[in-house]
């Protein structure tokens, strides 16, 4: 996995922070191989209270802090919302990391 401590630190609590106390991450994509180079940051994310549909305020709020701490960078956010059968998510669970 390519990301450092401390960045893995900065993405959990910026997870928390715009999306409640227990809320979980995962890293899927490039970053998740240690043998690739660049890529953006892929990450989905289940918030404590899944919701029936995402909440564009707080995924841009985390977005937001997540610039603060890492920097400009591509980030791709997804939010799982209950019930997600989308394939992308079972994707990002099966072959992704949770942070």
């Amino acid at each position: 996995m390519r990301l450092t401590r401390d960045q893995i630190a900065a993405i959990r609590q910026a997870a928390e922070e715009s999306f409640g106390e227990g809320s979980q991450v995962w890293l899927f994509g490039s970053r998740v191989d240690d043998r690739r180079r660049g890529g953006d940051i892929d990450l989905l994310v289940r918030p404590a209270q899944v919701a029936c549909a995402p909440d564009l305020k707080r995924k841009v709020r985390f977005l937001g802090r997540l610039e603060r701490s890492l920097g400009e960078r591509r980030i791709d956010v997804l939010i799982e919302t209950a019930g997600d059968r989308r394939p992308i998510v079972r994707l990002a669970h099966e072959t992704g990391v949770r942070l």
